[in-house]
């Protein structure tokens, strides 16, 4: 039934400046604009991160965490990345603050999460089983 994250959807009240500091922390320009939203290409994959202007925005949730950064809310969605240091280093020195600091889960895995200044969370983890299946082993 599930076969893959196909879009991850951020809110913010700002959209410009959400799509800036994104477009820094990914690396790449957004590729779809239309009025109140932006999307990039992410990954491996091209897992599609879209970027809603909060009064669009379809959840009461969303709109609350987009208005009020200091009271992040939604789903935590980690990527991973090789150097779970650096990113954070990188998504601090941006202006996001630790949310959960890093944290040894066991087994090779290891978590962080960081709350961008739009108020969405945002993980990123080294992730042993992501490597593995990315480089077609069973993981």
């Amino acid at each position: 039934m599930f076969r893959g994250i196909a879009t991850i959807s951020l809110t913010a009240s700002d959209l410009d400046a959400a799509a800036t500091w994104y477009t820094e922390v990914f690396g790449i320009e957004p590729y779809f604009r239309v009025p109140g939203y932006v999307e990039f290409r992410v990954g491996d994959h091209s897992t599609e991160v879209g970027i809603i202007e909060a009064q669009f925005a379809g959840s009461e949730l969303s709109r609350t965490a987009a208005a009020d950064p200091a009271r992040p809310a939604g789903a935590v969605v980690l990527w991973h990345v090789d150097d779970l240091d650096g990113a954070l280093a990188k998504l601090t020195t941006m202006g996001a603050r630790e949310w959960d600091p890093v944290r040894d889960r066991g087994e090779g895995f290891t978590t962080a999460t960081v709350v961008d200044p739009f108020g969405n969370v945002l993980g990123v983890m080294r992730n042993p089983n992501y490597l593995a299946v990315h480089d077609g082993q069973d993981g």
